[in-house]
């Protein structure tokens, strides 16, 4: 039988040894986690869980030596819980929410009921947990996110200003159009009533703010190219036709370990480019994308599958194949990005660069 550990709770003690099942279900929200265990088949407890993580661990050690899983979906509060459960040799997993099995009638839905059914699904091996990333990996992963933010959060003020100014009835100066320093500058020179004057200059100082925030941003993507972890990989990226640095570096952070990848299928699921497939005996359709990934790197993939159709004979022969097929330029150009894709993973795995036709 082994060591033999007490859970005390609900007003139960329950009798834990190696031998037993045990599978933990969290719902987890930013200031309470509901908890539900499932002991040989059957729910013996929950409790919600309002304080420090510490205290979450420790009245789950109890159950260390027949956990078989401690799973949870991933959420606003990130890989942290997950994190602390591992180190403290707990089988901690993050679950993606759109993997979680859903009820066809969901009727009423608490954090308890959540709980149990996470429960439940972690028993029977239901869903397929979130490779974690480790902390230098997310931090790194951050910095391609924020800039990705910079560049909305730019291109919302830029639209301001010309709605500003179109409010207004106020020309826009020379240049505008492609937001040449001087024309920006001139914005502040317009004769505009005092009021109007404060508020177009709030606006055009928050661009020039966001514009000097993503010039550090940008500098440390270099940094991180250039560094001793993805100098390499970088280059051998960048050998492949219509890959600059930024596609790159977006693809090297986004698919962190691309080792865990088996096949290619799962790596143009995982990015988002891959098309749901319909089949019902003979017939076999594909339908839209399946939603899935970051719309950052898929429109960089898109934007570097339109460079190297114009640059390698051989992908223009697919993308003018891929039209014929389609009937859609648009479709055509997505498939030859779910090619770059499954190319950069191959060369990335691989450690090879780019080879014509290969």
């Amino acid at each position: 039988m082994g060591q033999c550990n007490v859970l005390e709770k609900n007003g139960k003690r329950i009798p834990v040894t190696a031998d037993d099942e045990v599978y933990v279900g969290l719902d987890v929200h930013k200031r309470s986690i509901e908890v539900t265990v499932r002991f040989n088949g059957q729910e013996v407890a929950n409790w919600k869980h309002g304080g420090a993580l510490q205290g979450l661990i420790g009245s789950l050690m109890p159950l260390q030596p027949a956990m078989k899983k401690v799973a949870y979906e991933a959420g606003p509060t990130g890989y942290g819980l997950c994190r602390v459960l591992q180190e403290a040799g707990l089988p901690g997993e993050v679950w993606p929410p759109g993997k979680v099995p859903k009820k066809a009638n969901q009727g009423n839905k608490t954090d308890l009921l959540d709980s149990r059914d996470i429960a439940k699904y972690a028993e029977k091996d239901m869903v397929e947990p979130i490779v974690i990333p480790s902390e230098q990996e997310e931090a790194e992963r951050q910095v391609m996110r924020t800039r990705d933010q910079l560049i909305k959060d730019i291109r919302g003020v830029k639209q301001q200003i010309k709605s500003f100014l179109l409010v207004h009835g106020v020309e826009e100066p020379e240049g505008l159009g492609g937001w040449a320093k001087k024309a920006v500058n001139k914005l502040l020179r317009l004769p505009l009533r005092e009021e109007l004057a404060l508020c177009l200059q709030v606006k055009v100082q928050q661009l020039l703010h966001l514009q000097s925030l993503m010039k550090k941003i940008e500098k440390k993507v270099r940094e991180l190219a250039r560094s001793e972890r993805h100098a390499e990989d970088e280059k051998i990226l960048r050998s492949h036709p219509g890959v600059g640095r930024l596609t790159a570096m977006n693809f090297i952070l986004e698919i962190y370990q691309p080792e865990r990848f088996e096949v290619h299928r799962q790596v143009s699921t995982f990015v988002g480019l891959a098309p749901r497939v319909s089949q019902s005996g003979d017939r076999r359709q594909e339908g839209p994308l399946i939603k899935a990934g970051r719309e950052s790197l898929r429109s960089m993939l898109v934007q570097a599958a339109w460079q190297w159709v114009g640059r390698d004979h051989r992908a223009y022969e697919t993308y003018r194949r891929l039209c014929g097929n389609t009937g859609c330029s648009q479709k055509a150009i997505v498939g030859m990005a779910r090619r770059l894709c499954v190319n950069l993973w191959c060369m990335l795995t691989r450690g090879e660069y780019y080879r014509p036709g290969g």
